[in-house]
């Protein structure tokens, strides 16, 4: 009887904490910074999945900089270049070691559309990302596109967009907006969503703390 108790307790919190990270953390994180405004807007990228099978991520943060001032930061994005801008200690954990960079390299500036944006530095790793559209000091668009058969039957041109939005505030404020699309839903997806939420909101203030304040 007591071991039933305890089953039923602990079942009880799994409940408990289930629901609070459904209801209350998850909503939270999904859209971490944005406004009800950023969140219900219409943002550039959204046309190339039109039809997203899960949540849309919006993130924002704001940056006491320029558009000119955050965009060379953009631009070098990755891991063979200036890295992901996020933890590197939780990077290589997950066998994708990298250096973010501490300057703007020159010889990183020419991105250009279909260049690739690498999330790992060797294989295996995370697919890199395509550069699908450029708005100078506006809008960088990177898009993965469909690898397997399965995903490749789906119809969809991209799989997973990331779109990277300046939105000017004032004459030395900015928002950068960080929105995340998904034409399928994978499983595992909802398993590794708390950590991806970590890293990409460490990627948001790692751009800030290098671009302005």
């Amino acid at each position: 009887m007591k071991a039933i108790k305890i089953l039923a307790g602990l079942l009880a919190l799994v409940a408990v904490l289930w629901a609070a990270y459904r209801f209350v953390i998850r909503p939270w994180h999904l859209a971490w910074g944005a406004t009800p405004a950023e969140i219900s807007a219409v943002q550039p990228g959204d046309e190339y999945v039109p039809d997203p099978a899960t949540d849309v991520r919006t993130r924002v943060i704001t940056i006491h900089a320029t558009p000119a001032q955050i965009w060379p930061w953009l631009l070098q994005i990755g891991a063979d270049k200036g890295g992901l801008y996020s933890y590197t200690t939780l990077e290589t954990l997950i066998n994708c070691p990298q250096v973010n960079a501490d300057r703007i390299h020159h010889e990183w500036q020419d991105l250009q559309l279909g260049d690739l944006v690498k999330m790992c530095p060797q294989e295996p790793g995370p697919p890199p990302f395509h550069v699908v559209a450029i708005q100078p000091e506006r809008v960088l668009i990177l898009g993965q596109p469909p690898l397997t058969a399965a995903d490749k039957a789906t119809g969809h041109a991209w799989m997973s967009t990331w779109a990277l939005i300046l939105e000017p505030v004032d004459a030395g404020t900015t928002r950068l907006i960080f929105r995340t699309r998904d034409a399928v839903h994978a499983g595992w997806m909802d398993i590794i969503e708390p950590g991806v939420f970590i890293m990409e909101r460490g990627m948001l203030r790692g751009i800030r703390a290098r671009a302005g304040q």
